[in-house]
């Protein structure tokens, strides 16, 4: 929808108007859209300054339709082009609980917005929501922990106080932390539409927002006219076990790549043994290294732990590929820097204080994820993916450490399992994956595929999680380049310039 239909829609909400696009006839609903000044999130968006916004009420629990409301920030960024399209994209932001309206800086750098309007709404819990359930306890758990072993007991109690700390936090906020998941959130997602009068639109979604899009799929198929999926994380697979199939598949991958290119493999050797040689040293004997960190004053205490040095190689490791061989082969020489400090960086960092929708990200995982698979699972997922790691290590999967732990202390049912249902759909959906991607698999992407009829699935080649923004000029401009000829034809993306983009350019150190 044009930005001056959307406008009009503004003035009608929740009743039919003539707006130019075609409308959608329904029945009254709890929901209702009021236009009105735009949202302030953590970061100056100048895009904000012209957004058209308001905010969608929805109730906290569909269950108690005429209970507690809740209210969901929605910028409209308007299409470039005065010709724009009527079926307007709308943004999922991944997480669970990042806010797609601090993301509108990503989706307009791939121009998005070129010829269509860009819907942007706070998912249930996130930043510019009301309740926004962020926790700065929890935020902060990460760099009070720094000079302790990464998947120590100790380590793991110190992150339940904090969600605990969280949870009594929030319920001054909220009545119902269980309504925070995502079926209630695809459903906001629908609310809107209805609310804006938009007859059809686009979806577009990234990491935990392609588990959104494909559970919206699912339950409010009609509205669509595509969808696309970037770094997918399938609602059937996600939680621990699927994470840690995820981290041996991207962090192989950057290895193998290096084994590819002969400076590489001639300067590192087997680069994956060093490195799981270096994981059971550290698990076996962790070791506190004082390493400099850009932008933060004095020296920093950084333990590295075996723990540790798996999480840090699916993230920062597989995101910075290229500096990947050379930080493993500098540690086993002594010198922790490139490790430690990339490690430390971004826990140190004030700017995630405070912005994570706590709220929304527990009662995911606690609801959606963890119920629906056992300690043995985990463990077995983490044996299959590196088998020469001992039990302390496959507790805990990346980027969900100590979750059973923390998931008994949020103390939330679990969700319906209709939330871990493969989505059948005939849409057209273009599947994105990424080589390097060790945190949403790249096979993912081709596993979720064979259910959606209609899929184009492309893999970007050397770039980790989220192909729409790496830090490669040339794989991020080619998905980007990917998506727009996607929706605007659909299954007849122009996906050539996938050849063109260039091999991984691996730092070579001289040797010690």
């Amino acid at each position: 929808m044009n930005s001056k239909a959307l406008f009009v829609a503004f003035a009608c909400t929740l009743v039919a108007c003539s707006t130019g696009t075609a409308l959608t006839t329904v029945a009254p609903s709890a929901s209702s859209f009021v236009p009105g000044p735009c949202p302030s999130p953590p970061e100056d968006i100048p895009e904000l300054k012209t957004a058209r916004c308001g905010r969608l009420t929805v109730p906290e629990d569909r269950h108690h339709a005429n209970g507690r409301k809740i209210t969901l920030a929605v910028a409209i960024i308007r299409a470039k082009s005065p010709s724009g399209k009527n079926d307007p994209i709308v943004w999922l932001a991944g997480g669970p609980g990042d806010d797609a309206i601090t993301e509108i800086p990503m989706a307009l750098a791939g121009k998005l917005d070129a010829n269509r309007d860009v819907i942007f709404m706070s998912q249930r819990g996130t930043y510019t929501a009301d309740p926004k359930l962020t926790c700065a306890s929890v935020d902060r758990w990460a760099a009070e922990t720094l000079n302790m072993p990464y998947d120590a007991p100790a380590t793991g109690d110190a992150y339940a106080v904090a969600t605990l700390k969280c949870r009594r936090e929030l319920a001054a906020r909220t009545t119902d932390l269980s309504a925070y998941n995502t079926l209630e959130s695809a459903d906001d997602i629908e609310d809107l539409r209805v609310a804006l009068h938009v007859a059809k639109w686009n979806i577009y979604g990234i990491s935990y927002g392609t588990d959104l899009a494909l559970t919206y799929m699912r339950r409010h198929p009609g509205g669509i006219r595509s969808v696309g999926i970037d770094g997918v994380f399938p609602p059937s697979l996600a939680g621990g076990a699927g994470a840690w199939a995820s981290a041996a598949e991207g962090i192989n991958a950057v290895f193998k790549a290096c084994r590819a290119q002969s400076p590489c493999r001639q300067r590192y050797g087997d680069i994956a043994g060093t490195w799981q040689q270096l994981v059971l040293r550290y698990e076996a004997s962790p070791k506190t290294f004082q390493v400099e960190v850009p932008g933060h004053p004095g020296k920093v205490n950084v333990m590295i732990s075996g723990g540790m040095l798996v999480q840090w190689a699916v993230s920062p490791g597989t995101h910075i590929a290229g500096k990947m061989p050379a930080s493993i082969d500098a540690l086993a020489h002594g010198d922790a820097g490139p490790i430690a400090s990339t490690w430390a960086a971004p826990k140190l960092n004030p700017a995630g204080i405070g912005v994570l929708g706590n709220g929304l990200f527990s009662g995911v995982s606690c609801g959606e994820w963890v119920p629906y698979e056992t300690e043995r699972d985990v463990v077995d997922a983490g044996q299959r993916a590196f088998a020469t790691f001992p039990l302390s290590i496959w507790k805990n999967a990346p980027n969900l450490p100590f979750m059973r732990q923390n998931c008994r202390v949020w103390n939330v049912p679990s969700v319906s399992p209709e939330v871990r249902a493969v989505t059948r759909s005939s849409i057209p959906t273009l599947v994105i994956s990424a080589q390097y991607d060790a945190q949403t698999a790249a096979s993912f992407g081709a596993y979720a595929a064979r259910t959606l009829r209609n899929a184009t699935v492309v893999t970007i080649p050397n770039v980790a999680h989220v192909a729409f923004a790496s830090p490669s000029a040339a794989a991020n401009a080619c998905a980007q380049a990917i998506v727009r000829s996607f929706f605007d034809v659909l299954n007849r993306a122009n996906t050539g310039c996938i050849r063109k983009i260039p091999p991984t350019k691996f730092v070579i150190t001289p040797r010690h």
